[in-house]
């Protein structure tokens, strides 16, 4: 299955920089119901969407996540913590680039020689930056602080760079760059280890358009993790999930999306994390239709859960009207989604069709490449 969804992309249209400014990125627009194909820039986006649509976003935020750690020898570790696994409790998991015993410490810090880094880890004149390893699963090493996990995050920010795919390569943006622009403007829930790039090209300005045109937003969470970074295997393929991924619809984007279903308004979604919350919590906001449960008569109550959901094709979309996604890498669970939904909404043309125009009109791929809208 996977080998339907490889293709062959020239080196320079890989994207290792995002447009100047974002929502000059350009913009590929499929429009099912006509098969016609268009082209323009992000900036124009309000053009293409239908008045008083719904647009579904994922507000979640990167953190650095991606930190060279030492060992009490002055060895480096590289561990990319996986902030959106935590549940609470005083241990948090992590992805180590080499194997490390159990019992092994850890620290944060940047120490030229033994002295310093048993110092400045562990040492009495500042706290503790040390972690303990505890515990293994696979390729998965669970860490144990020595100090509050609370700190984490700042120690994060200070120690931490930003994680991004191992795909793209020549990436030539600083860190205090990369902070910014692999980043949402309205990025506000940190956790993630990777964008929702779908939403990078979003600026002010073509929220403000997009508002005289009447069409709403609403805020979802998916904290991105693991599954991004990890090649589809036979399992996925057998079994019919992904890694489980934390996701949030807060009871008034909930009323929102159940509404704009009500009145038969188009519900657009912004990258693939944005559809997978949407399906994956359209049970319960739809539960309305059978008279368990109505937000609009004042239901209160946000939906949190985990989601596993592969959606490949023949899938039948429960929420979704159109997509804002970019140009995905091949054989991914990204493009299986992307054609799932071309097949749902019967359309004339594959992925695999729809990427070859792409390629010979120049489009920049991956999580700094351009945009796609499919109506």
């Amino acid at each position: 299955m996977q080998e339907a969804y490889n293709y062959t992309l020239p080196e320079e249209l890989v994207g290792t920089k995002p447009a100047e400014p974002r929502d000059s990125a350009r913009l590929f627009v499929y429009d099912t119901g006509s098969d016609k194909v268009s082209f323009d820039i992000f900036a124009n986006l309000d053009k293409y969407l239908p008045k008083k649509s719904l647009l579904v976003l994922n507000d979640t935020k990167v953190v650095p996540a991606r930190v060279t750690l030492y060992k009490e020898t002055g060895g480096k570790v590289i561990a990319l913590f996986l902030m959106n696994e935590y549940r609470g409790g005083d241990s948090v998991r992590v992805l180590l680039d080499r194997g490390t015993s159990i019992g092994a410490m850890l620290c944060f810090g940047t120490p030229p020689h033994l002295s310093t880094a048993v110092d400045r880890c562990g040492g009495k004149e500042e706290p503790s930056r040390r972690l303990q390893v505890v515990g293994q699963e696979e390729n998965v090493f669970i860490l144990k602080p020595e100090f509050a996990v609370e700190l984490l995050p700042r120690l994060l920010e200070q120690y931490g760079a930003m994680p991004l795919p191992p795909y793209l390569k020549g990436v030539t943006l600083s860190e205090t760059e990369l902070r910014s622009r692999y980043q949402t403007v309205f990025a506000s829930r940190p956790a993630s280890v990777a964008a929702p790039t779908a939403s990078l090209h979003f600026t002010p300005r073509v929220f403000e358009k997009l508002e005289g045109r009447g069409i709403e937003t609403a805020y979802v969470t998916l904290h991105v993790g693991l599954g991004t970074f990890a090649p589809l295997t036979s399992e996925n393929l057998k079994t019919g999930t992904l890694h489980f991924e934390r996701y949030e619809v807060p009871e008034e984007s909930a009323r929102k999306i159940q509404q704009a279903k009500n009145e038969k308004r188009n519900i657009v979604a912004v990258g693939t994390t944005a559809v997978r919350t949407l399906e994956s919590s359209a049970f319960k906001i739809l539960a309305n239709l059978d008279g368990r449960r109505d937000l609009l008569k004042g239901d209160k109550e946000d939906i949190s859960d985990e989601t596993n959901l592969f959606i490949k094709p023949p899938y039948e979309f429960k929420l979704v009207d159109s997509l804002i996604t970019n140009f995905h890498i091949p054989k991914s669970s990204l493009m299986m989604l992307v054609d799932a939904f071309l097949q749902h909404k019967k359309a004339k043309r594959s992925i695999l069709d729809l990427y070859k125009i792409a390629i010979a009109e120049k489009f920049r791929f991956f999580s700094f490449g351009d945009a796609m809208l499919i109506l």
